[in-house]
């Protein structure tokens, strides 16, 4: 069981390594790291660079953890009885790798988008309850990184739902949460501080 854990977390994290905003903004002659907000997630593109880009990043990191967890669940280990646990330890790897990715000296995004698609493989009745949750608190509240934490909050929670009595799931998904929190810890002192970028504000792209 360890081996295939660790397995399904290196493919994961080398999944989440392929950072795609940070392939778009070279594609536009830029750094995305050094602009903006410096993170290489969906909403530094979309401010720095347009929807189109913002959402071809989404696209793209959200795809970085779906397939893989479907190749895990499907191909790889569909006999395993705990197949439904490596994906959610894939997932977690994909979204380390897509925090942390190695070859840009682990400085990447937040990885929100990594975990929808995470959330949409593993199950997608928490997915769909998390799409619902994001687009209604984002259209309510205009922040970004409150449907970030909600959904993030929503994932263990389903998980305790869905699949009672099942711990070691139940804290895999947790340490979702514990990470998201983390990477938008300086989201939170400015929500709470009133100073949080809303959804639509444009950022310059003027390098840091």
């Amino acid at each position: 069981m360890l081996q295939n854990i660790i397995i399904c977390l290196i493919i994961g994290y080398l999944c989440g390594c392929l950072s795609t905003a940070y392939f778009i903004g070279k594609a536009n002659h830029i750094d995305i790291r050094k602009y903006g907000s410096g993170n290489a997630g969906t909403t530094n593109a979309m401010r720095l660079l347009g929807v189109k880009a913002g959402l071809l990043t989404f696209l793209g990191d959200a795809l970085k953890a779906f397939i893989p967890i479907l190749l895990i669940t499907y191909v790889f280990f569909k006999q395993d009885p705990n197949v439904n646990l490596l994906a959610l330890y894939t997932g977690l790897g994909v979204v380390v790798g897509h925090n942390f990715p190695f070859w840009l000296r682990f400085k990447g995004g937040k990885g929100i988008a990594a975990t929808g698609g995470v959330i949409l493989a593993f199950d997608w009745r928490i997915g769909l309850a998390a799409f619902i949750v994001f687009v209604l608190s984002v259209a309510i509240t205009r922040y970004v990184s409150v449907g970030s934490l909600l959904i993030s909050l929503l994932f263990p929670i389903g998980v305790l739902i869905i699949y009672p009595g099942d711990i070691h799931m139940l804290l895999v998904s947790v340490i979702f949460t514990v990470l998201a929190f983390i990477r938008h810890r300086t989201n939170i002192k400015r929500l709470m501080n009133g100073t949080e970028n809303k959804l639509g504000q444009k950022a310059k792209v003027e390098e840091k």
